[in-house]
C-alpha cells in the first residue's frame, strides 16, 4: 500500500511546502482539498495547474485526489452539483489525480430513498463525464451516508466504474460498522482509504495516528489480508480543529506508525 496525507491538516500551506513535507517524511501522495482558501481549487487557472503539477511531478510525489465538496445527495437542482463535480474532475484532470471525493451530503428533510435515488442520478450523470477526463469520483462515507452500507446502496445502484468508494474508518466506525462489514460493502467499489485517530466518539478532535479508539490495526490488517493494494491517506482534520497540535511536526511518527502496521500485516 501506497501513504499519503491530506492537506487539510495543513490549511493554506503553500504547495512548495506540502511537496516538502510529502519528500521529506517518505509520504508517496497528497491529497488535496479544493476550496478557495485553499492554494489548489477549481477557480485555479490554467497556468497555476500547470505549475502546480510540474511541481508535484518534478518531486515524485503523486496527488491522490481533488478533495471537493458537491454534495451529491443533497435537496435541491441538480445543475449545480453537477457543475461543481465537472469542475473537480476538470482540475483533477489538470493535475494528474487520479481520484475526485465528494460527500453525500443528504438530510432530514429527505427520505433515505429519496437521498439514496438523488444522489445515484447525480453520480451516473457526473461518472459519464470522469469517464471521459480519465478520472473516478468517489463517494466518501460521511454524514447522511456514513457507513459503508449506506454508500454501497448509491454505488450499487449508479452501477459506473467511475464512480466509487472513499473509505473514512472514523465514519464508519461512528456509524457502527465493523471493519469486516464496511470493507464487504466497499470492496467491489473502492477507491481510497482514509485513516485517522480520535479519543472517543463524543470527541472527534484529531490525534496521533495509533493514540486514539480507531481500529487502524484492524483495518490495515483487513486490508493486506484482502491483498487490497491502494492507497492510506491519513486526514488529520486540523482546519476544524485548530487546538489540534500541528501536522507537520507528526508527519514523520505517522509514517512510523502506518510503516509498523503495514510490516505487522505482511
Amino acid at each position: 500500500m501506497k501513504l499519503a496525507f491530506s492537506t487539510l491538516g495543513v490549511p493554506g500551506l503553500p504547495l512548495s511546502d506540502v511537496v516538502r513535507l510529502a519528500t521529506a517524511h517518505g509520504y508517496h501522495g497528497v491529497e488535496l482539498r479544493a476550496h478557495a482558501e485553499e492554494p489548489v481549487h477549481p477557480g485555479l487557472g490554467a497556468a497555476g495547474r500547470a505549475e502546480a503539477a510540474a511541481e508535484f511531478r518534478a518531486a515524485g510525489v503523486q496527488v491522490l485526489g481533488i478533495a471537493g465538496y458537491a454534495r451529491v445527495a443533497a435537496p435541491g437542482p441538480d445543475a449545480p452539483v453537477l457543475a461543481e463535480m465537472r469542475d473537480l474532475c476538470a482540475l483533477a484532470r489538470d493535475l494528474g489525480a487520479p481520484f475526485v471525493r465528494v460527500f453525500p451530503g443528504g438530510t432530514g428533510e429527505q427520505g433515505a430513498d429519496e437521498a439514496d435515488a438523488t444522489a445515484a442520478r447525480r453520480l451516473g450523470l457526473a461518472a459519464e463525464h470522469a469517464a471521459d477526463v480519465g478520472v473516478r469520483i468517489l463517494l466518501e462515507t460521511h454524514d447522511s451516508h456514513r457507513t459503508g452500507a449506506a454508500a454501497a446502496r448509491v454505488l450499487g445502484a449508479v452501477g459506473h466504474r467511475h464512480a466509487g468508494a472513499l473509505w473514512d474508518v472514523m465514519h464508519t466506525w461512528l456509524g457502527g460498522e465493523e471493519p469486516s462489514m464496511s470493507y464487504a460493502a466497499l470492496a467491489p467499489y473502492l477507491g481510497y482509504v482514509q485513516v485517522k485517530d480520535i479519543a472517543s466518539a463524543a470527541d472527534t478532535t484529531p490525534l496521533a495516528l495509533g493514540a486514539g479508539v480507531l481500529p487502524l490495526t484492524e483495518c490495515v490488517e483487513l486490508l493486506s489480508r484482502e491483498g487490497w493494494d491502494g492507497w492510506l491517506c491519513w486526514e488529520y482534520e486540523a482546519r476544524w480543529h485548530p487546538e489540534a497540535p500541528p501536522l507537520p511536526e507528526q508527519l514523520a511518527a505517522g509514517r512510523e506508525h502506518l510503516g509498523r502496521l503495514l510490516n505487522e500485516s505482511a
